[in-house]
């Protein structure tokens, strides 16, 4: 057999294939004869056919099915040793003229390669990575809400400022059907809340999208509106009240604070003020790595130049997948995904010239962590090792949940490699600003 290359261009090959009878008679011969003693011919016993008859009957299709073990075989080898690194898998060529009685049997497979890049983590760059500050108005609103939420619900006949209003927004045409509730003070403008003062259960309000709140994300949290549609919505939603309540204000004694957070750990309004600027700052503080995150991503896809096998990517769509895409998908699909492609040959590079590796440690660790804050926000803030380490047991048991955790695990570490090389500019923000700067409002 010959097995070679031909270069199309960088990231485009062919790998072209020589089959010869030397490569596949003797496994054909074995087949031949194996089918002899179960042949069925019309006017032949079970096992007396001639073998002439049987290599005419079923030799062609003994032959194509040899031939195609011998290809797949050397096609599999040759990958493994040229090293080629391929994105997607190798795809035949079709050839309708096809001759399987010629003396040389030719097969071509069209392969894309991962392209030869050079990756600048220090380019320079205008990234931001934010500090946010739980500021006074939102500590203190949280105590409010605290306050509220922990206070006495009392039964109203008719909506008062101080309300809580309980119901469902809905718009038929738009999809828009959740049940929430809500206090006035949500709203942008006194002319919306005024809408539902002096209301009763049972009582429809109908109000306007666009600038109903003073963040048009609070829609996702109200309407359940996905993030694509909230900006620029302006749609009649009809708000049907069913409950409302005041409520009796909880006191801030030691009864809620260990309630809240677990006995001893906040005694003071003081102390319940700095667990909330903690608590916040540690939630904000995820969010703006989030955001960082996303900010070099962009920046070196945007920065980061090299070709990818298009068309060759595009023809390998249609083929994977449990259904079969059209060309016009294909090439849809291919849009879709192009930028997550290329950062992940971005991620990969990063990777391997940092030297980053993710150990079965960093795993467990990392794990361990997750754990024991989700077992904190239960409010079991105090787990026995063994406890931990069982749930860890349990969860590392699971392939789908060992690849979920081992990207977080690469992307907590890409993290940490791009603060220190991309160098950004730090930058302290109030939420609200932090808000404006993620979504450009």
């Amino acid at each position: 057999m010959d097995i070679k290359r031909v270069a199309i261009d960088a990231v485009n090959e062919t790998i072209v294939m020589t089959v010869v009878h030397m490569d596949y008679k003797g496994q054909v011969a074995k087949r031949i004869n194996e089918k002899m003693p179960l042949a069925t011919v019309k006017g032949f016993r079970k096992g007396a056919v001639p073998k002439d008859l049987v290599e005419k009957q079923y030799g062609k299709a003994i032959k194509q099915e040899e031939v195609k073990k011998v290809v797949d075989l050397a096609l599999e080898r040759f990958v493994q040793s040229e090293r080629l690194n391929l994105l997607g898998t190798p795809l035949p060529k079709v050839n309708e003229d096809f001759n399987w009685d010629a003396e040389e049997l030719v097969f071509e497979y069209e392969i894309g390669l991962v392209p030869s890049f050079e990756l600048d983590l220090e380019a320079k760059n205008d990234i931001v990575k934010y500090i946010v500050t739980a500021d006074d108005k939102l500590i203190d609103g949280q105590v409010a809400r605290i306050q509220k939420q922990f206070g006495t619900p009392i039964p109203q006949d008719v909506v008062v400022a101080d309300s809580d209003i309980t119901g469902t927004f809905s718009n038929e045409a738009e999809g828009i059907n959740n049940a929430t509730t809500i206090a006035l003070a949500i709203f942008k403008d006194k002319v919306t809340a005024d809408k539902f003062i002096g209301k009763k259960v049972g009582d429809v309000v109908t109000v306007n999208t666009k600038g109903l709140f003073e963040d048009d994300h609070q829609l996702m949290d109200y309407l359940k509106v996905g993030h694509d549609n909230v900006h620029g919505l302006a749609v009649d939603v009809d708000f049907t009240i069913e409950a409302i309540n005041g409520a009796e204000l909880a006191e801030l004694n030691q009864e809620l604070f260990d309630k809240l957070f677990g006995a001893g750990t906040v005694a003071s309004l003081e102390d319940l003020k700095a667990k909330i600027k903690e608590d916040a700052e540690s939630q904000f503080a995820q969010q703006a790595d989030q955001k960082l995150l996303a900010d070099v991503q962009e920046f070196l896809i945007e920065n980061t130049k090299f070709d990818l096998p298009s068309e060759f990517l595009i023809k390998w769509l249609q083929t994977v997948g449990e259904k079969q895409l059209t060309p016009e998908e294909a090439i849809v699909e291919y849009a879709r995904s192009e930028r997550g492609l290329r950062f992940q040959l971005i991620e990969g590079k990063a990777m391997a010239t940092s030297n980053i590796q993710i150990t079965f440690e960093d795993l467990k660790a990392f794990t361990t962590n997750a754990i024991k804050g989700q077992m904190a926000q239960f409010g079991q803030t105090n787990p026995t090792d063994e406890e931990v380490q069982g749930i860890v047991a349990r969860v590392l048991s699971n392939q789908e949940e060992v690849k979920r955790l081992s990207d977080q695990v690469v992307a907590a570490k890409l993290l940490e490699l791009f603060k220190e090389k991309a160098n950004p500019t730090t930058k302290e923000v109030t939420y609200e600003e932090f808000i404006a700067a993620s979504y450009g409002e």
